[in-house]
């Protein structure tokens, strides 16, 4: 951070104009982390590149899914305002195949590249599921950015009981942010065991350390709470309704792994209160609506196939990121944003050195 921060002081980060350009056009679906490695360094080898974004802002998952208090967007912008003087060209509020076609992409592009991320939200089956007062946690926490900048309506915490399913970081930032808005209580479901505090004989160092870590959201929880939120081997069973069809309680259930196969804990049901119920539980891929537009054949993990060893769908086709290799972390999607840029950059021009 002290470096990148001593060269915008320094105004060491300035745009970066080709002085050649090619003939060569790039459409970027999606403005995340790949998507915007992606542009830049296309950019910087002379295409033409534009980049497609479905939301009113620019940044993927670092715009919306990094609540501010973890990442301030005018760090975003700030970038953003360099790539757009070095000649991108960023699109908002396309939704890609219905907004514009697949046969206007082909026609218009030489190069069309997936970055679209893996956002189709993993669900809960619970009875009960379409009542009022669940939501997705990518869904909740876009709100809360959204009302920040904008002022916009918001998914409120304020005085209500909030459970959170998973205990991931996107988990934890859904902990962080209904403490902010002022919940009355907070309870985040695991469905794993709590790790171990300290390392295990059989999980020596250089390992990466296998041990329970207590983030920023937990360690306000306790601070305000008086105790930890986390519950784990626990799951959600039924969601417990009042006579207006609207989210009062959650009735939960402890699981252990017998064989390999999760199962129920016979008489270890709890009721909790609950008005407000957030699901992080994780992606499951690309969307269905991205695959039926552009005929995408996808994995069992739900990514964009690709040719062995390649980041080419097929044809003029490419695809980068979550999209491709699963949900990860920013720093491997643009890893990947950059080293299909590599392989996009060589199809259209031929080159084999992509510095």
């Amino acid at each position: 951070m002290y470096t990148i921060e001593t060269a915008y002081k320094n105004d060491w980060m300035k745009a970066y104009i080709p002085s050649v350009r090619s003939d060569k056009k790039v459409a970027i679906i999606g403005s995340g982390p790949a998507g915007l490695a992606l542009a830049h360094d296309l950019n910087r080898r002379g295409h033409s590149v534009t980049v497609f974004e479905k939301e009113d802002r620019i940044g993927g998952l670092l715009m919306y899914g990094i609540p501010n208090m973890k990442l301030e967007k005018n760090v975003i912008q700030r970038r953003l305002d360099i790539l757009k003087q070095e000649g991108i060209i960023f699109k908002t509020n396309v939704n890609v195949g219905k907004d514009i076609t697949k046969k206007e992409l082909e026609k218009e592009f030489d190069a069309i590249i997936f970055a679209t991320g893996s956002k189709k939200a993993r669900d809960l089956n619970v009875k009960n599921r379409d009542c009022t007062g669940i939501y997705f946690a990518v869904d909740y926490l876009t709100k809360a950015t959204k009302h920040l900048l904008d002022n916009t309506e918001e998914i409120s915490a304020k005085y209500k009981h909030v459970v959170i399913v998973g205990g991931g970081d996107t988990g934890n930032d859904c902990v962080g942010t209904s403490i902010r808005q002022g919940c009355a209580s907070v309870v985040q479901i695991e469905m794993m065991p709590k790790a171990p505090d300290e390392r295990l004989e059989s999980n020596p160092w250089p390992e990466w350390p296998k041990i329970c870590k207590t983030d920023y959201g937990q360690e306000e929880a306790i601070a305000v709470f008086k105790k930890d939120p986390r519950i784990y081997e626990t799951t959600v069973k039924e969601c417990i309704l009042d006579d207006k069809k609207n989210l009062k309680q959650i009735k939960t259930v402890k699981v252990q792994f017998n064989n390999g196969k999760l199962e129920e804990v016979k008489g270890s049901e709890q009721i909790l209160d609950c008005d407000l119920l957030l699901i992080a539980a994780g992606f499951i891929g690309v969307e269905d609506d991205l695959k039926k537009s552009f005929k995408l054949e996808t994995s069992q993990r739900n990514t964009i196939v690709t040719q062995p060893n390649s980041y080419q769908v097929k044809d003029k086709y490419f695809t980068a990121g979550d999209c491709h290799r699963g949900q990860s972390l920013v720093v491997w999607a643009i890893h990947e944003g950059k080293e299909c840029a590599k392989e996009v950059d060589t199809y259209l021009m031929g080159y084999t050195n992509m510095e």
